[in-house]
């Protein structure tokens, strides 16, 4: 059975102070769940909150990396800096990455490669817009995206990534995708690594990213195909995100019963 996995994509928010709370926060009301819980704050806070969660089964990553190793790169931090912090994830291909700083497919599956070569797991964002859905390209979407990362890797870099589908058009907007529909999503998606192997791609953790709230969690993870959740707004308040840790914590409970 794949261990479902909650990550908390903090964005660009918190400071110092707010970020070693809500950190201790998650940290002890996580230390009992059947979950891998996971953090990401901003760059700059990573070691205020490895300095929290480092004794705890809370896990830490980062937000983005470059695709590059070393050299002159101003502004950049590479992956091997990320793994020497505590990082364990890194978050890559999301979609305010792939819009508003305009990164290809093709550059996020270089990032992945970056990140594993240190050691680490990426957590590889794909989705589609609301434009692409409602014309019907959500698989072609999709499947331009994860081809990009087997042209790059083979679909043995899959072994070590979590993939995770957030429909563009529900983050951060209140909307989320029906369980069907990010199920129907899903499916395709381990479908499609299925295709190349399929002990991968049964071992692949898929999470659900988009508007993820403690009141549809459940119903959510409930999905077959579903393994976790990539958690935004609600990741910045402690009750909230572990109410959703919770959630994917009964599903465990469910079919270990």
């Amino acid at each position: 059975m794949r261990q479902p996995l909650i990550a908390g994509n903090w964005k660009l928010n918190g400071t110092r102070n707010s970020v070693v709370e809500l950190a201790s926060e998650i940290s002890a009301g996580a230390a009992s769940l059947p979950v891998e819980v996971l953090v990401c704050p901003v760059v700059v806070h990573l070691a205020d909150v490895l300095a929290v969660v480092g004794n705890s089964p809370v896990h830490l990553g980062a937000q983005n990396c470059s695709e590059a190793r070393t050299g002159a790169y101003t502004g950049e931090v590479s992956a091997d800096m990320l793994q020497e912090f505590g990082c364990e994830y890194v978050i890559l291909g999301h979609s305010e990455r792939r819009a508003l700083y305009h990164e290809t497919s093709e550059q996020i599956a270089q990032k992945c490669l970056s990140v594993q070569q240190a050691g680490m797991t990426p957590v590889l964002c794909v989705g589609e817009t609301l434009e692409e859905r409602e014309a019907g390209q959500v698989e072609a979407v999709i499947a331009a995206q994860l081809d990009a990362m087997l042209e790059a890797g083979g679909v043995d870099a899959f072994r070590q990534m979590v993939v995770a589908y957030e429909p563009v058009w529900a983050i951060g907007t209140g909307k989320t995708a029906s369980p069907e529909e990010a199920q129907a999503v899903h499916a395709m998606i381990r479908q499609k690594i299925s295709s190349q192997n399929a002990d991968i791609a049964s071992a692949l953790r898929i999470l659900y990213g988009g508007s993820v709230k403690a009141d549809n969690a459940a119903s959510l993870f409930g999905q077959a195909d579903i393994d976790g959740g990539l958690v935004g707004g609600a990741a910045l308040d402690a009750t909230s995100f572990l109410a959703i840790c919770e959630a994917a914590a009964s599903t465990v409970e469910k079919t270990a019963s």
